[in-house]
């Protein structure tokens, strides 16, 4: 069995507790994991999590 773990963040557009540039956008990272017999496997291991990394790689594309 492939489970996701997918913790995320939405912010409004129309939320004005926070700065302009931050409203209307989401952000999901997630995981896929492998749920085996004698353990679980993290699938998307070698995909970047850090901000200074997803960020370049963004820019990129």
């Amino acid at each position: 069995m492939v489970l996701t773990i997918e913790p995320g963040i939405y912010i409004s557009s129309k939320n004005k507790q926070v700065e302009k540039k931050w409203r209307g956008i989401g952000i999901r990272i997630e995981d896929d994991i492998l749920v085996k017999k004698n353990g679980n496997e993290i699938l998307t291991h070698k995909l970047p999590k850090e901000i200074d990394d997803i960020e370049s790689i963004m820019a990129n594309h």
